[in-house]
């Protein structure tokens, strides 16, 4: 059935019309009602824009930083400050604000926000040294750290797991090989 037009119902119905098919009994009641047919697309999508995307872009063409936190994280409750800052402008132009007014203003407070909260860490590691604790863990870790921290077992792994240094002899034996195939001779170096 796959190679004629139209949905099931029309297809249905001249299988039925042809008596390629008997007709079955869900046919009159699907005619009496027929399913809901949905417009079909042109076949191009529209891209989904927020009012704030125009300020995220600026953002973080600002703060090239902060491009590695993804601006739409469905599964935070803490929006990220690009989502922040472009609110933030929403807001104050809302207000009454020209709109490189509440750039900046809102800037300023990105700003503030964040050295508050290094200056607000920064305390915390000196109270624990001086109670002889460990330093709690930075709350307000760079992306960039994080996506390091993540990768680190995985480079940690490539140096110290016996299967892989394994694999990596393997590996050089296989190209010592290939070379010695492909010159004739040793390449003069013993290990």
């Amino acid at each position: 059935m796959s190679h004629m037009r139209g949905d099931l119902l029309t297809k249905t119905r001249k299988l039925v019309k042809s008596l390629a098919k008997p007709e079955p009994l869900w046919l009159k009641a699907m005619e009496e009602a027929p399913p809901v047919t949905f417009p079909r697309s042109d076949g191009k999508l529209k891209p989904i824009t927020l009012p704030e995307d125009p300020y995220i872009k600026k953002f973080y063409s600002k703060h090239p930083d902060s491009h590695y936190q993804d601006p739409i994280k469905f599964n935070s409750f803490k929006p990220v400050p690009a989502r922040t800052f472009a609110w933030r402008v929403l807001e104050l132009k809302e207000q009454g604000a020209e709109e490189e007014v509440a750039i900046a203003v809102a800037d300023l407070e990105y700003r503030a926000e964040k050295k508050a909260k290094k200056l607000a860490y920064a305390r915390l590691k000196q109270i624990a040294r001086q109670q002889g604790k460990k330093p709690p863990p930075n709350p307000y870790p760079s992306p960039i750290k994080e996506i390091q921290a993540e990768e680190r077992k995985f480079v940690n792994d490539r140096f110290n797991n016996p299967k892989i240094l394994e694999l990596v002899k393997k590996m050089k034996e296989q190209r010592q090989a290939a070379m010695q195939e492909r010159f004739g001779v040793g390449t003069g170096r013993q290990q």
